[in-house]
């Protein structure tokens, strides 16, 4: 019989952290060993989490485009 899933706070402690749930809970998912409910559960929070990441990645964008005088460079490894 297949795990709930846990109770998860409403907001990851960070990028890594929502990342890390969201790659767990996205190979329960696809598993397909939730019953239907749990995988709805699931596919919300999942929702949420992508949600959180986005916000995150575009705050550090910004943050890149105002480092780099109102322009985002493209990146290159030197």
């Amino acid at each position: 019989m297949p795990k709930a899933l846990p109770a998860s706070p409403a907001e990851p402690a960070s990028y890594e952290a929502a990342l890390q749930e969201l790659e767990q809970l996205m190979a329960r998912i696809e598993s397909g060993q939730l019953p239907l409910d749990q995988m709805l559960t699931g596919y919300q929070r999942g929702a949420s989490l992508l949600a959180f990441c986005r916000e995150r990645l575009d705050a550090v964008q910004d943050q890149i485009k105002v480092l780099d005088d109102g322009q985002l460079q493209p990146w290159t490894q030197e």
